[in-house]
């Protein structure tokens, strides 16, 4: 394929022959068979995010329901990737609020632990939840394993689509006790199946006869880009529908090869998602390359798997459903994408850019009292974020607090990142003293060709007794120009610029406040007689808070290796000496 790209051909597409252009060497790997030539592509295509080749950038992630089978007592959790480490997974579900409240309905029916691992290990006596009838109490050995097991075989059940025969053996369960006066136990049975019932009435069933998972795939585009939809059906039940929004790839051209660009996206998609039984398609990609993703999917799913082109009644059906679902998805990314482009406009027009602001980058710089100085680097591509290009400084060169030496290296370090595009828009958190340094640190760096604006917060008018508090608008400002820049508070433009500088604040300070607890933590652990850099650290790696680790038994520290539980318990006993003596001290004064 890739040597047909370099022939004289006549008949290669516009784009092709754009990237030809620019090709300025080939290197390539030998691989055993096309099936890991697939696997290689993708993790590649992950790892150094290639301009011309459709990337999957959806900031949100599929909610699973994942059940660690592996431990002596499983619990069910809220996952957002799937591993190979032994577990179950059931989804994708629409919503984390669908996967929570479905989690929530399974332990309290089935009695299933919601404690954390940590939790459970400390416990010496059964916790409320035991108390009141919603857990078997694992952690205090109340239960045997195998009992705890059986359990949660009914919530596999439950999760594979055979809910009616869990709900028949609930029912039972509910007489039974009813029968032997357990009127309690029958009570609970029975609001747990209406609990069940519920979330299967939001289901929308299309063969309750069949046991496969299903995910359909259906697209819809034009010049402005493409919309690819995944209905997922599991056990017969529609789950949910998940819509990936592909910019600058116009399907209805002939330049456009399905069996490029789909089959791009199967792989890249399968790569961390759910491989289903089944894979029905709305086009044919041609018997050899459908058995190739087929043999590609069976090797990360581990079991067979079929792709097939969806040419039945049913299958008919089933791409109506998600065509549907990928015209609605695809008129509001449309609608909400103008409204991005027309506030991109608004920020070119009032800052005077020469070019449209698709990539802005903004910079917080925090510190404590010129301690642990830190910044942060947020980006919005097409005005949404693009959290893939995130990025924390920890400052090497500045130890005081310095705004100006602190901005210089942050700037220094981003614009050596050759890889990234250049920002055609920098934007500061501050007023005209800041936007002043970034000037000269641009300057000082030969990089004047960027634009830089700076934006000064809101600030609050009144005092604090009065019942309403005036704010004064956000300000921004511009170098060579004597006054401030507003944009309506309701305007597209305002709500990209705020968020951005919203966004760089939260960055940083959560950053911050990571690096002081760590500093806390390190502090107390140097008080501690006999433990060197390395134990420290490995205490630093493992509960990475003062607060955790005050919680922490010593049996708990004693597993962690190069740790006795003699010196567990000294290091617990040395830092709860010094809360002590700190609290007395606070309260003399």
């Amino acid at each position: 394929r890739v040597r047909s790209y370099l022939t004289e051909s006549k008949d290669l597409s516009v784009k092709t022959r754009f990237l030809v252009g620019q090709i300025a060497k080939i290197e390539y790997m030998r691989t055993r068979t096309e099936v890991e030539a697939f696997l290689v592509e993708a993790s590649l295509i992950k790892k150094h995010r290639p301009k011309y080749n459709i990337r999957l950038k959806d900031d949100k992630s599929y909610p699973y329901i994942r059940v660690s089978m592996f431990e002596p007592f499983p619990r069910l959790y809220l996952a957002r990737k799937v591993k190979k480490d032994g577990s179950l997974y059931f989804g994708p579900f629409t919503s984390g609020w669908v996967v929570h409240q479905t989690i929530r309905v399974l332990n309290q029916l089935f009695q299933i632990r919601d404690c954390s691992d940590h939790f459970m290990a400390k416990r010496k006596r059964p916790c409320m939840t035991h108390q009141i009838g919603r857990c078997t109490a694992p952690c205090v050995n109340l239960v045997t394993s195998e009992a705890y097991k059986e359990e949660i075989k009914s919530a596999v059940m439950f999760l594979r689509g055979r809910d009616k025969s869990v709900i028949d053996m609930l029912e039972s369960r509910m007489k039974t006790a009813a029968a032997d006066e357990k009127y309690e136990v029958a009570a609970r049975m029975r609001d747990g199946i209406k609990a069940l019932q519920s979330v299967l009435e939001k289901q929308i069933v299309v063969n309750d006869q069949s046991g496969k998972d299903q995910d359909i795939i259906g697209f819809l585009g034009d010049e402005r880009g493409s919309l690819i939809e995944t209905l997922h059906i599991r056990g017969g039940r529609v789950v949910g529908t998940r819509p990936h929004f592909i910019a600058h790839l116009n399907v209805t051209s002939p330049d456009e090869d399905p069996r490029d660009w789909l089959t791009e996206f199967l792989n890249q998609y399968y790569e961390e998602n759910f491989v289903p039984d089944e894979v029905v398609l709305p086009i044919t990609l041609g018997d050899d390359l459908m058995k190739l993703l087929s043999a590609v999917l069976e090797e990360r799913r581990g079991s067979p798997v079929k792709v097939r082109h969806a040419m039945d009644a049913k299958g008919a059906k089933l791409l109506d459903m998600v065509d549907a679902n990928a015209r609605e998805h695809f008129k509001v990314h449309v609608e909400k994408s103008d409204r991005k482009q027309k506030g991109l406009e608004d920020i070119q027009k009032k800052f005077e850019l020469p070019e449209l602001p698709t990539r802005i980058e903004c910079y917080d710089i925090s510190h404590f009292q010129g301690q642990e100085t830190v910044a942060s680097q947020v980006v919005f591509e097409d005005g949404v974020p693009a959290k893939d290009h995130y990025r924390l400084y920890k400052l090497r060169t500045v130890s005081q607090a310095d705004d100006y030496a602190s901005m210089k290296e942050v700037l220094e370090r981003r614009l050596k990142h050759t890889e990234y595009d250049d920002p055609q828009l920098i934007l500061v958190d501050g007023g005209k003293g800041q936007l002043k340094m970034a000037v000269e640190v641009l300057r000082e760096l030969g990089r004047t060709d960027i634009p830089v604006a700076s934006l000064a917060k809101a600030r609050t008018q009144g005092e604090f007794s009065d019942k309403e508090v005036e704010a004064t608008q956000e300000r921004f400002y511009l170098p060579n120009r004597v006054g401030h820049i507003t944009f309506l508070p309701n305007s597209e433009a305002f709500r990209i610029l705020v968020s951005l500088r919203d966004e760089a604040h939260r960055f940083a300070i959560g950053y911050h406040r990571k690096l002081r607890e760590n500093s806390s933590l390190e502090g107390e652990l140097d008080l501690v007689h006999g433990l060197g850099d390395v134990r420290k650290k490995k205490l630093l790696e493992h509960f990475g808070s003062v607060e955790d680790l005050k919680k922490a038994s010593a049996e708990e520290i004693a597993k962690i290796e190069g740790f006795s539980t003699k010196l567990a318990q000294q290091v617990l006993d040395q830092i709860r000496e010094t809360e002590t003596d700190l609290a007395n001290i606070a309260a003399e004064k």
